[in-house]
């Protein structure tokens, strides 16, 4: 996975973390979650707010389904 797969990690996240409302989460602590997720092979540096919003989006929306 890539930062760019702002749906994927989504679903990765609500699959590893189903009670957490993604509303409550740091970004700081969203990105390190994002990085020990199994199969992300990004670099962890490639990543900033915009995308990290992104992807926090995606996972409210997924969690919402």
């Amino acid at each position: 996975m890539k930062w760019s797969d702002t749906r994927r990690i989504a679903e990765e996240l609500v699959d590893r973390y189903p009670d957490t409302d993604p509303l409550s989460i740091r970004f700081t602590d969203l990105h390190d979650w994002i990085c020990q997720l199994d199969g992300f092979d990004d670099d962890p540096n490639r990543s900033n707010e915009k995308i990290l919003e992104a992807i926090l989006m995606a996972w409210i929306k997924e969690a919402e389904d």
